[in-house]
Order: C-alpha cells, then structure tokens, then sequence
C-alpha cells in the first residue's frame, strides 16, 4: 500500500464520520425531511461520499466514531455544516440543541463554552452567512 493510499483512507473515514455527524442530527426527531434530504446530498457530493457508503452511513449513522479536526478551522467548518443541519430541521428543541452540543465537544470545542458557541453558530447560519464569513465571526466572538 502506497503513503497516498493511507492518507486517502485517513480522509475518507473522517468525511464519513463528520457525514455521519451530521446525519445523526437529521435523524435525531427520527424522519429527514426534503430539506435535509437535500442539504444530506450535496454535503455527501462535497465531502465525495460515495452511492453505497451514503445508504451505508444512512442505515447505520451511530456506528461511526466522531473524530476531531486538528485545525481550529476545521472544526468551525463542520461546526457550519452541523448548525446548517439544525436550521434546516427547522424544529428548534432541546433535543437538537443537545445533541449538536454533544458533538460539538466531540469536534474539540471545549464543554465549558460550548452552548455559547453552538448558540452563535446557529444564530449566524440564520443569518444566511456563508462558510467564510461564519468561520470569521466566531473567530472575531473572543475579541
């Protein structure tokens, strides 16, 4: 096996795990919505998963671990991705707030802030930001 096929490995499960993350959060009130359906296909495009392992990460999304990003600015980019899939759910519970808060410290946001965070997240993604601006509000949120 070649160093490049290890490294694509390397990427391809963590695409997985951060598509099953979010996934999880759809399935969290147990049905996906067109909405979700949606934004699931593009995010899948994205993230290049695959026909097959997009039925297989549908079918058995809680087997896979949630791995943290190294970089600060990967976790905001999947933070954007999970509070996008909140907003869209458009149901506004406590269940989801959890769960996205739960996931968010499994991406390496620290527990003691984490509700603060997730709140801005979702307050910005309502805003309509795009990914760049959103990644540089919640930089700017500790200056």
């Amino acid at each position: 096996m070649s160093f490049s096929d290890l490294f694509d490995s390397g990427f391809k499960k963590r695409n997985e795990s951060h598509f099953a993350a979010i996934v999880r959060v759809a399935m969290d009130d147990c049905v996906i919505s067109p909405e979700e359906q949606e934004f699931l296909d593009r995010l899948a495009r994205r993230l290049e998963i695959g026909e097959n392992d997009y039925k297989s990460i549908l079918k058995d999304y809680k087997s896979y671990p949630i791995n943290p990003p190294a970089s600060y600015e990967r976790r905001l980019d999947r933070l954007y991705d999970l509070a996008r899939m909140v907003f869209v759910d458009s149901i506004k519970g406590d269940s989801e707030h959890l769960l996205l808060n739960k996931i968010a410290v499994g991406l390496g946001f620290t527990p003691e802030n984490v509700k603060y965070i997730t709140d801005k997240a979702l307050c910005l993604v309502e805003k309509g930001l795009d990914r760049d601006d959103f990644a540089d509000e919640m930089k700017n949120m500790n200056r």
